[in-house]
């Protein structure tokens, strides 16, 4: 054992501390990536270079006497950045037991990265770190271990955090090897954090939810209903899209597809895919009215037709009969004219052949684009929409839950 009285009390002993720490967390904020936490660390050592025996009682010692004694060089290794109290003194706190065991307390408020797996935001779970470490004692003249009574986290019970819920954590002790310094002794607390959803689902997904249903009320108005139908159509898609752009600035930035993107993009299909849906049967309406009325006026034409072939008919039998009569005063036989009987009825028979053959062609390629009705299509969208956004939902929540 060294001798207190060659060295000084701010000097390091040569023998191994034992350095014992107790957490107490009164106030914890969670953003992205990193969290920020407010903590009394308490660490305990013992120095027989301060012992005394003329007294039983525990010495408490201003925060002056800090800079006077010997201290762990503990700090927080995936720290980004921290800070001391020091309203309206400094929050430090030194008491020293008759055997030379020292307490040493002090406030910190410290901001520690957190590598966090957001692709099942905002149903993901995650697991961060607090990491101490001796900055310059090797394992060689340090040791560092967590009190012998340290079962829970002192204030954990009354902490309530905005964002997410702490299930689990739990106590490490590592030896970290560096090639050119050696063994460093570190302590972990490792806690498992769950997200709270419920601002979410009122927030992002039940809007989202309703805005789809809302989309589907235009399966219930009239065709002929435009301007009704577009505007209902066109407001649900840009509701949506500043659905999407406002939570979106809310979340935390990541390179990865949340779940909530992927959430926010199935509504927007299915919104959009609405719009479109009423585009197709308003096409296909169109289309039918016009086919409609290409149909009615071939009738027309056809009556038409009919018409002038029995005029032609007549004016032909009736040259045929002057004709025959000429014939047999003049006592010679009927040549056969251009546009007699005969040949009129040949060139029918073969044009109405000719526009059989093309009629049926048209028909088998018409049988493969044949339109259907506009109000079929609702009919259809009423049933098929909401069955395959409840099966999207199964699949997305059993997906991003289990």
């Amino acid at each position: 054992m060294f001798q207190t009285k060659t060295m000084k009390f701010d000097q390091a002993p040569r023998y191994h501390h034992c350095v014992c720490f107790t957490w107490c967390i009164n106030c914890w904020f969670f953003s992205c990536q990193e969290y920020t936490m407010t903590v009394f660390l308490h660490q305990s050592w013992r120095d027989d270079r301060l012992s005394y025996n003329h007294t039983n009682e525990t010495l408490g010692l201003d925060s002056r006497f800090v800079d006077k004694l010997w201290l762990p060089d503990t700090f927080i290794v995936n720290a980004k950045s921290a800070w001391f109290h020091d309203v309206t003194v400094e929050n430090k706190l030194i008491r020293l037991q008759p055997d030379g065991v020292i307490l040493y307390s002090i406030r910190i408020t410290s901001t520690v990265a957190c590598d966090m797996d957001l692709t099942k935001y905002p149903m993901d779970e995650q697991e961060c770190m607090l990491d101490l470490e001796s900055y310059g004692y090797s394992s060689e003249d340090i040791v560092y271990h967590w009190s012998g009574n340290q079962e829970e986290i002192h204030g954990l019970d009354k902490l309530q955090l905005a964002q997410f819920t702490i299930t689990n954590y739990r106590f490490m002790t590592e030896m970290m090897n560096f090639k050119s310094a050696g063994q460093f002794p570190r302590l972990s607390l490792h806690f498992h954090l769950r997200r709270n959803r419920g601002v979410y689902i009122i927030q992002s997904y039940m809007p989202s939810i309703l805005l789809v249903a809302m989309s589907w009320v235009s399966f219930w108005i009239s065709q002929s209903a435009v301007p009704a139908r577009v505007s209902l159509g066109i407001t649900t898609v840009l509701t949506m899209t500043t659905l999407m752009v406002s939570a979106r600035s809310s979340l935390p930035r990541a390179s990865a597809i949340k779940a909530l993107d992927v959430y926010f993009w199935i509504c927007y299909v299915f919104v959009f895919a609405a719009l479109v849906e009423y585009a197709f049967a308003h096409f296909n309406a169109d289309y039918m009215k016009k086919q409609k009325a290409k149909l009615k006026a071939s009738r027309q034409s056809g009556e038409v037709n009919v018409k002038n072939a029995i005029v032609l008919f007549s004016l032909s039998v009736a040259g045929v009969n002057q004709e025959l009569a000429i014939s047999n005063r003049q006592h010679r036989a009927p040549k056969s004219l251009p546009g007699s009987y005969g040949s009129v009825a040949v060139e029918t028979g073969e044009t109405k052949k000719h526009q059989e053959s093309n009629q049926e062609k048209k028909r088998g390629l018409k049988s493969l684009f044949k339109p259907i009705d506009a109000d079929t299509i609702d009919i259809y969208a009423r049933a098929v929409f909401p069955a395959a956004f409840a099966a999207v939902n199964v699949i997305y929540w059993v997906a991003y839950t289990m």
